[in-house]
């Protein structure tokens, strides 16, 4: 089978979020699916599970190395990038996605690559005394002129607004905590984030914690960054019901990112984009049994 490195959020190789992508493999089921997904232990390992399309746009299966998901926002740009340089020449402004959670567009425009986003959820809004022991904080730690709540484009996190940079550096997952937390939440990926930044042109700081599906930190996560769009426009956090910002991630594990984000909302429609760049690594054969 060929398969892909990619480092997706990157500022140049080795940053971002890596990503595996693999063609032409055949019949593999699920099962075998997940077992090379845990093998290569990435965040994300993606499988493009035919070179035909269908309504324009290329099947897609998701694993992360717990389980299998039905969306993720790396993956999807990663992804797109290797199916344009492999199987379209390059020469296509929009590659299509067909996931499990539905069509995806890619859009290329300046060696950035954007995806637009489902439109969000909001869920419950939490009290800080229910997560800062989880990420063992103390509660005055998190800024209480915005709520702490669950929202999806896709993928559910629970959205923990802290007030400055070092309390996110200083944010530490404990497990017990967060795995009572999760038995009662429905969005159990966490995502942390400051208004105060990493680098000078970033205008947030996030960290993002995946603990049920095998991810402990992640370098970057598009998913999270929809959400993160949604509820800024959502809260009018930067005075505006529209924004266009970059986000800094990964710091803490050694694996800077950046991602950019957009959003708008008109009434109740929203307009979410998150885009980044995507840094081919390497390309080679997975060798497989029989």
């Amino acid at each position: 089978m060929t398969f892909y490195l990619a480092d997706v959020f990157g500022t140049n190789n080795y940053t971002g979020n890596q990503l595996a992508v693999f063609f032409d493999f055949g019949e593999l089921s699920a099962l075998e699916m997940q077992k090379i997904a845990r093998e290569i232990n990435f965040s994300e390992t993606t499988f493009v599970t035919s070179r035909e399309t269908m309504n324009n746009g290329y099947p897609v299966r998701i694993f992360t190395p717990g389980q299998e998901i039905e969306f993720a926002g790396h993956p999807v740009l990663g992804t797109a990038a290797i199916i344009s340089r492999y199987l379209e020449d390059g020469n296509s402004p929009v590659v299509r996605l067909n996931l499990k959670a539905g069509q995806i567009p890619v859009t290329f425009a300046d060696g950035i690559l954007w995806m637009r986003h489902n439109q969000p959820y909001f869920g419950r809004i939490m009290d800080p005394g229910e997560v800062s022991g989880m990420l063992g904080l103390e509660p005055d730690q998190i800024d209480d002129r915005f709520p702490i709540q669950e929202v999806t484009t896709g993928l559910p996190f629970t959205i923990i607004p802290l007030k400055t940079l070092d309390d996110l550096k200083r944010a530490s997952v404990q497990l017990k905590t967060y795995n009572d937390f999760i038995s009662k939440t429905w969005a159990k990926g966490i995502q942390i984030f400051s208004q105060q930044a990493y680098e000078e042109h970033h205008h947030l700081s996030c960290r993002v914690f995946v603990d049920y599906l095998g991810i402990p930190e992640d370098p970057a996560t598009g998913s999270a960054a929809g959400c993160l769009a949604a509820y800024l426009v959502n809260h009018m956090m930067f005075g505006s019901g529209q924004i266009e910002k970059t986000i800094g991630q990964g710091y803490e594990i050694g694996r800077p990112s950046e991602i950019r984000i957009k959003a708008q909302v008109t009434g109740n429609e929203y307009e979410v984009y998150v885009g980044g760049k995507v840094f081919e690594i390497a390309k080679g054969e997975w060798k497989v049994k029989g």
